[in-house]
């Protein structure tokens, strides 16, 4: 056999070491990952890692974001926020009056100042947590809370007059409800209920101010259930539809955000440059981005939100439902509004 020349043994040489080249990168990787044991570390969308196991892929625009027993569902919404300037007339004068509100999760208690105009203000709100819905409040629970609650509004000078209870369409479809309301009854207080067509007909009362009533609605996402309403030609309409705890049935987030879009699209093309919100999970959004103590701040997009939780990703997906069905791009959230004070401007 001929002695190999100089040039054959060198490229001999090279293709030996480029084939341990490629038997490296192909097997090594595995091997190591084997000898390695532990988890894999994921890079995110954002730049940073997941660690201890493989991240689902994220999608801003489509497809469906599952945390738990919630799913947000379909497509989602995405628009620039737009500024929002405006004040509300301050009454003049005016009278003090409270409501305390039961709803589905908890006590909440407001003093407003309201003139002959229907002007108000908030003078005072408090947030309590009777843990109604999920069915763990007690009779003495309720005693408390609700002397407690007056106590403090008539101690900031509102007359015992002046103080009403109004139990949410939503904590009425918990069992315990009845309870409470004989409870109150035995206490000698009038309890006055709503329907939800009734709350989404207060809450407008409350947060749509005259200035944008023939360009504008309002939506109320609640923990029991979501209202959407509006004015036309002097005729308000509220819908409802499932509120942010909807995961709590087993309903799939598909379903809400068929049904909630089904009815958010009745809302007159002409009204839906802005959109008036409130309820938990928008207060929850708002807060992360709230300026000082204003008085309205404008949510951003649902697809620049990162929900956290089951409650708020069912939120995004009602939310997001909402914008997709109407095309508003306008979501102002109002930090003083809310169906009970709709209430006392009624009486």
């Amino acid at each position: 056999m001929a002695r190999l020349t100089a040039f054959s043994r060198l490229l001999i040489a090279l293709l030996i070491v480029g084939g341990i080249y490629f038997a490296a990168r192909t097997f090594m990787p595995g091997m190591m990952g084997k000898i390695g044991g532990g988890g894999t570390t994921t890079e995110t969308s954002s730049g940073g890692s997941t660690n201890g196991g493989t991240a689902a892929s994220s999608d801003n625009t489509s497809g469906s974001t599952t945390s738990g027993g919630a799913t947000t569902a379909g497509a989602t919404t995405t628009f620039a926020k737009q500024a929002f300037n405006f004040t509300p007339t301050a009454p003049i004068n005016g009278k003090k009056k409270g409501v305390v509100e039961l709803g589905a999760t908890g006590f909440n208690s407001f003093i407003i100042r309201v003139d002959d105009k229907k002007n108000w203000a908030m003078e005072k709100a408090d947030f309590g947590a009777s843990l109604v819905y999920e069915k763990m409040a007690t009779d003495q629970d309720i005693k408390d809370g609700l002397k407690q609650y007056i106590s403090d509004m008539v101690g900031y000078g509102v007359s015992p007059r002046d103080i009403h209870f109004v139990i949410s369409s939503g904590a009425q479809k918990v069992d315990i409800t009845s309870k409470i309301i004989q409870t109150l009854s035995a206490m000698k207080y009038q309890v006055n209920t709503v329907t939800a067509e009734q709350e989404g007909q207060l809450a407008l009362r409350s947060v749509l101010p005259s200035e944008y009533s023939g360009r504008a609605f309002v939506v109320d996402i609640g923990s029991g259930n979501t209202k959407i309403s509006w004015r036309n030609q002097g005729q308000v309409t509220a819908l409802e539809a499932a509120g942010a705890k909807y995961f709590q049935n087993g309903t799939s987030a598909a379903v809400v955000a068929e049904d909630v879009k089904a009815k958010a699209s009745r809302v007159p093309s002409n009204l839906t440059s802005t959109c008036f919100i409130i309820g938990g999970v928008p207060f929850e959004f708002a807060k992360k981005i709230r300026n000082g103590k204003e008085r309205y701040t404008v949510l951003p997009a649902p697809s620049e939100i990162t929900p956290a939780g089951d409650k708020q990703i069912a939120g995004l997906n009602i939310y997001n439902s909402i914008a997709a069905a109407t095309g508003c791009k306008q979501f102002v959230f109002d930090w003083d509004a809310n169906f009970t004070i709709g209430f006392l401007l009624g009486l």
